[in-house]
């Protein structure tokens, strides 16, 4: 197919979401929908929505503070993600060559977190292991969440989540922009999220490619690089990744982002927003918030296979060789 049929096929794809009003918008309820409701007007459609106030009543929101975690956790040790600049997968530079950046992992005591989250000055400092770690590392927390209320979900997607994973950090870790292979249920405990939200048919209009992969790492004077990684062969990784910043968008250097329509939302707490698969998401956050997600398989259905093409079609000659 000629690149000329290629651009006009994907300008009538997003014209006509434009016109069917597909991704324009995130709904907000009031109040928990059924199953058959959300498998039917969210779910099918592949829409977000948020659900303000759902999860309101869990004892979490009322009960974790800080204090109340390092006493109920009794200062265990945690697994924490450090980074020099708050983007834990992300890209950052280094001697003039751009790179996807993987956290330092570390662990430490959760007083001696809570303590470095209060220090603007020094590195940020995030628990972001997306291993389901609340259900693995947290357990002491399981009675304050009631996950049942969640119900309405795993009876549509008819499955238990994958993975349920707790976030704490501060205002400066901020996410990427990226996409999950997951079914999404953000529950908000304390403070709030930031979302920017694209929908997969406006892939066209993501910039990304193909990175060298580093990881960081500290030298003995507390100052951080950037370690290349490297296949058993000694080749440099890569990781593709979205070479955009929503917050500040490069116009001049990726025009095809003028295209996009993101959506933004502020999930308080007590709030699930329902993040479909493949959704493109960025989040900050307030500081010292923190959250719990459930992550549910996706299925790998007709739309996937229609992604996938679609993914094929925008990717430049250059990245389908690396």
């Amino acid at each position: 197919m000629a690149q000329t049929q290629i651009e006009a096929a994907i300008k009538l794809l997003l014209q006509e979401a434009e016109e069917l009003c597909i991704g324009r918008q995130i709904t907000e309820l009031e109040k928990v929908p059924n199953a058959l409701e959300f498998a039917r007007e969210y779910y099918a459609k592949n829409a977000p929505v948020i659900i303000r106030g759902a999860v309101a009543h869990w004892p979490a929101v009322k009960k974790w503070t800080p204090e109340y975690l390092q006493k109920t956790l009794n200062d265990k040790v945690v697994d924490v993600a450090v980074t020099p600049n708050g983007y834990a997968d992300g890209l950052a530079r280094q001697d003039g060559e751009e790179y996807f950046v993987l956290p330092l992992e570390t662990k430490m005591p959760l007083s001696e977190l809570l303590k470095r989250l209060d220090d603007p000055m020094g590195a940020v400092h995030y628990i972001q292991k997306q291993n389901s770690n609340f259900s693995e590392d947290f357990p002491e927390l399981a009675g304050d969440i009631v996950s049942s209320d969640l119900d309405f979900a795993q009876q549509c997607f008819n499955k238990p989540p994958d993975a349920v994973n707790f976030w704490l950090g501060d205002e400066r870790a901020v996410t990427s922009m990226h996409k999950d292979p997951y079914e999404n249920l953000y529950c908000v405990i304390s403070g709030y999220k930031d979302f920017i939200l694209l929908p997969p048919h406006q892939l066209s209009c993501v910039p990304r490619r193909s990175y060298p992969t580093g990881i960081y790492k500290q030298k003995s004077c507390g100052q951080y690089y950037i370690d290349p990684l490297l296949d058993d062969d000694d080749t440099q990784q890569h990781t593709e990744w979205v070479s955009i910043d929503p917050l500040a968008p490069d116009m001049g250097t990726y025009p095809q982002y003028a295209k996009a329509r993101p959506l933004r939302v502020r999930v308080h707490a007590g709030d699930v927003l329902y993040l479909p698969n493949y959704w493109f998401h960025h989040v900050q956050q307030s500081h010292k918030c923190i959250a719990v997600n459930f992550w549910y398989d996706m299925e790998y259905d007709s739309r996937y296979c229609y992604y996938r093409m679609l993914e094929y079609l925008t990717t430049s000659t250059a990245d389908m060789k690396s």
